[in-house]
């Protein structure tokens, strides 16, 4: 799988081909572009090979005197999504837990195909309020945030109306093991357990469920992971959220989830797990 620092890395070298192949165009070597910037002239070579990240200001500056000024803003788009491929959770967090939810709700209205796999969580569009509010809680004790839940959980709930309405599709893989990890005791774990039962009889819900003594030599768990359509993949780390738009992770990503999907049992047989791990809290 893909790590944080490579993600990041390769679209850094991808924006910087971008550059050389502006410059390459404009008929300016790196010398003769870094005398017009007032650059060192190793500067350049550093910002084209993507061992330094640009600043706006080198961006416009390069643009400019490449003659490419045309191509500015969409290059800033560009740096300022990098930026934000890799993102630690405090900078996230930093206003509470509320924003946090808010801002991923474009994200979640536009796409139509979810696929989502996780290994230790039921995933969000399938939580219970009291779940919702477990885990919300436990994350802002464990990262001394502002207590902002009440706020948060609201949010959480009502995103999930893309579950009902509209044609936005979910194919999910679970872990047993997720149904058996407890979050918020024994009645909301139960009730969420008995809720995720239900959902997975929805037309728009595929649910699939890897019992734990299936053979994992092919593949054993890793990360969840988020595949929204074939646009990004979202991954949550300990320390930091990382957002893939790479094409090909995002592919290495899909091809991963058709692989846990083979090793998943559905229908009849997935909602005798959910039963035997209800039964287990009893």
């Amino acid at each position: 799988m893909t790590t944080p620092s490579s993600s990041v890395q390769e679209a850094r070298f991808a924006f910087g081909r971008r550059l050389r192949e502006i410059r390459k165009d404009s008929g300016l070597s790196a010398r003769a572009l870094a005398a017009l910037a007032g650059w060192h002239e190793s500067k350049c070579s550093r910002l084209e090979n993507g061992s330094r990240p640009p600043s706006f200001d080198d961006i416009r500056a390069y643009t400019c005197h490449c003659g490419a000024a045309h191509l500015t803003e969409d290059l800033i788009a560009t740096a300022r999504g990098i930026d934000g491929m890799y993102v630690e959770w405090r900078r996230l967090e930093r206003s509470g837990l509320r924003r946090v939810q808010e801002s991923v709700i474009p994200v979640w209205e536009r796409t139509l195909r979810y696929r989502i796999y996780s290994s230790w969580l039921i995933p969000g569009p399938m939580q219970t309020e009291a779940y919702i509010r477990s885990l919300l809680t436990s994350i802002r004790v464990r990262r001394r945030l502002v207590d902002d839940v009440d706020e948060a959980v609201p949010i959480r709930v009502a995103k999930q109306h893309i579950v009902y309405e509209g044609n936005h599709r979910f194919s999910i893989i679970l872990e047993e093991a997720a149904l058996r990890y407890r979050i918020g005791g024994i009645e909301t774990m139960a009730a969420q357990l008995g809720h995720l039962r239900s959902v997975s009889t929805l037309p728009s819900v595929s649910l699939g469920i890897i019992p734990l003594d299936t053979d994992r030599s092919a593949l054993w768990p890793v990360e969840g992971f988020f595949l929204f359509d074939e646009a990004q993949a979202n991954v949550e780390l300990v320390s930091a959220h990382l957002t893939i738009v790479q094409p090909h992770e995002i592919n290495i990503y899909a091809e991963t989830f058709a692989t846990l999907a083979e090793m998943a049992v559905y229908g009849p047989a997935a909602r005798s797990l959910i039963a035997k791990a209800i039964e287990a809290l009893r």
